[in-house]
């Protein structure tokens, strides 16, 4: 009876500390913008069951995944033997046997799965202390962090062990045959009068259940919060395109900023995103700039937010803190000035050249195993520190002043926007009216003069197909993609509303293009302006016309080939196979993978506006790509995107490798193994 009076008091005082916590972290959120992520529920189940209990993401990285899959699952099986133990401190002798026949399964499965997870924690051990993965934090309050909570979860197992061997030896019941584990450890016991098994068996259950109330109490203060965060956060994932920008309400006169300096100007969900990072590192691992020596770690980006969330929102929530004219004001409207109020995430958390070395391939997104959300927040900073600072790389100057005056990132004139259509015989759009493709030519499709031989390999595909087909020529302006991912969401606006009002005058099925830039933009994005269209990249076009017979690949081609992967094709929009699938078709070509390709790919490092910045710290990343390709000895690599192709053929010439390997776009390839009837 006393020890069921106390230990009600221990469980009531530590739920409530738990819940008083747990309420205090939602009170932080709400300092962040609003944002719907409600919608879609049997999606959003489905997400979860996948990504958080299927641990989908965790095991691309086959070792660390199944030991993070093994304690994960541990400890949700191990949840009912928790719950037993509690049972039995408020009702001596309480256990689950009442569940009849299953009650053997389920003692066993426990046992085994407690067995697993001490395998898996001592692996995670010797895997930090002595392995020590580059991408793992090992060092100061992290290392500490970590070691604390995998040798408590180690506690925890060894308690129940023991609390169990020491119940089977006292009761002697076939009740608990099913625990496999503990019966084996029973032999210490047994020889122990009855007040001593009660002893220890006491000292075990106590050891047991409050390392598991402290575990839970202590997770809110860890970087551990995300095992409470990690499912919310990945039912709460974008369901869309995980890439989508929203648009800024550019119109919105009582806006005092545009994008985010510090945690307040972040959505809550992004907020959420801090709480989340489990630190795993995977993330930075996956990141072009960070292996090429950029400072940019995509997990000090978010481990910031967390950190900044967690200095700066105490006072707000706690002192009921409102913004008013630019100052803090209490609920009586007096000012407050406190140091931490002054400092912001921007500069005093996060550099600009952090910022500025995000390439937007998105692999931080693709690898992080509960869905976090990286680039929104990087862009939402470069947003803040274009519009309302006008600070931004020097390059991007020159970049935004093109795109106001010439409508492309380049000194072209605009005038000579379809020049490049010279002999062709393409029709405009103007004289057409009405037609099946408005093919996209995008500005590098219309100035650079490599890849206009790309435009041009594509136009005569379609017209070798007989495809119904124009362009816009000079009324086609820049998609607004490298104003929008550089953080000038007002030049992207304009840009894209001009391109949809433009756009509207005519009739058509579909928009191709051969820029993935210019693909996923019109795709995913231009529905927010209002432009909602069936846009197809030139890759699944092509893949089109060979299935349907109006190409016929012919003519052979003995040539070793790569594919290089576009991040804004793959990542972005799924697409992978379509490009492989059409070099594939061509006669006598032999195949050959980089180590880092599909999902895994490795950006060119152009994305995110940087095609039009200088990379003057580290090694280049298109330098990391080419090398990676060139160790294959192919006598091609293949790309199909306009930036991709500028980088890897740079990259080969500064190889010196030019003599001896080619870079061309699938069109190109096709159109050289075509049979024209």
């Amino acid at each position: 009876m006393v020890k069921a009076i106390i230990f009600s008091a221990v469980l009531i005082g530590a739920f409530w500390f738990f819940i008083s916590n747990v309420r205090r972290l939602i009170s932080y959120l709400q300092i962040g913008r609003p944002e719907t992520r409600s919608d879609n529920v049997y999606e959003r189940i489905k997400n979860v069951i996948s990504v958080a209990l299927g641990q989908k993401k965790l095991l691309r990285e086959p070792v660390a995944g199944i030991m993070h899959f093994m304690i994960f699952w541990g400890f949700m099986i191990l949840l009912i033997a928790i719950l037993e133990s509690i049972g039995e401190g408020l009702y001596p002798g309480f256990n689950f046997s009442f569940i009849g026949v299953l009650y053997y399964p389920l003692s066993m499965l426990q046992d085994i799965m407690g067995l697993s997870v001490i395998g898996s924690v001592l692996f995670a051990l010797f895997r930090r202390y002595i392995i020590r993965p580059k991408r793992l934090d090992v060092s100061g309050h992290a290392q500490f962090d970590a070691t604390l909570i995998l040798t408590i979860i180690l506690l925890i197992m060894l308690s129940m062990f023991a609390q169990n061997a020491v119940q089977i030896a006292r009761e002697n019941s076939e009740i608990y045959s099913g625990k496999i584990v503990s019966k084996h450890l029973t032999g210490y016991f047994i020889g122990l009068t009855i007040d001593q098994q009660n002893f220890w068996f006491e000292i075990f259950w106590w050891m047991h259940i409050m390392l598991v109330l402290g575990l839970m109490n202590y997770l809110p203060y860890s970087k551990h919060l995300h095992i409470l965060s990690s499912i919310p956060n990945v039912y709460l994932a974008k369901l869309e395109n995980r890439a989508n920008l929203k648009m800024l309400n550019l119109a919105d006169e009582t806006a005092t900023k545009f994008g985010a300096s510090d945690v307040e100007d972040l959505t809550w969900k992004q907020l959420l995103d801090g709480y989340t990072c489990t630190e795993c590192g995977r993330c930075t691992a996956s990141c072009p700039a960070n292996i090429t020596g950029k400072p940019l770690s995509p997990k000090k980006i978010i481990v910031d937010i967390r950190h900044r969330l967690m200095e700066k929102a105490p006072i707000i929530v706690n002192g009921k803190l409102s913004f008013v004219n630019g100052q803090w004001q209490n609920k009586s409207n007096e000012a407050v000035n406190d140091e931490r109020l002054t400092r912001q995430l921007i500069d005093n958390y996060i550099t600009e050249d952090e910022l500025w070395a995000c390439t937007t391939c998105m692999a931080c997104v693709q690898e992080c195993p509960v869905q976090i959300e990286h680039i929104d927040s990087i862009i939402n900073m470069r947003r803040y520190l274009v519009l309302n600072e006008s600070r931004f790389p020097k390059e991007m100057q020159v970049v935004f002043q093109n795109l106001e005056r010439n409508y492309t990132p380049w000194a072209f004139s605009h005038a000579t926007r379809a020049d490049w259509t010279e002999g062709l015989n393409i029709p405009l759009m103007a004289n057409k009216q009405e037609v099946d493709v408005l093919f996209w030519v995008g500005c590098a499709g219309s100035y650079d003069e490599r890849y206009k031989k790309v435009s041009k390999a594509f136009s005569k595909l379609m017209q070798i197909a007989g495809i119904d087909f124009a362009i816009l020529g000079t009324e086609e302006k820049c998609n607004g993609d490298p104003a929008r991912r550089a953080g000038n969401e007002y030049l992207a606006q304009m840009l894209i509303t001009e391109n949809v009002g433009t756009i509207g005058k005519y009739k058509f099925n579909k928009i191709v293009t051969t820029c993935p830039h210019c693909f996923n933009i019109m795709k995913n994005e231009y529905p927010q302006f209002g432009g909602k269209y069936e846009v197809v990249h030139h890759t699944d076009f092509i893949m089109g016309l060979i299935n349907s017979g109006k190409l016929t690949l012919s003519k052979e081609k003995q040539a070793k080939i790569t594919y290089h992967d576009s991040c804004y094709l793959g990542r972005y929009n799924e697409i992978y196979n379509a490009p492989r699938e059409a070099i594939k078709a061509i006669p006598g070509v032999k195949t050959v993978e980089m180590k880092r390709s599909g999902d895994k790919g490795f950006c060119c490092g152009a994305g995110g506006a940087r095609m039009f910045m200088e990379e003057s710290t580290g090694k280049r990343v298109n330098h990391e790509r080419t090398e990676e390709a060139l160790a294959l000895n192919p006598d091609v690599i293949s790309t199909a995107c306009p930036f991709c192709m500028t980088m890897m053929t740079d990259g080969v010439k500064d190889k010196e490798a030019a003599e001896k390997v080619q870079v061309k776009d699938i069109a190109e390839l096709v159109l050289e193994a075509v049979k024209i009837r």
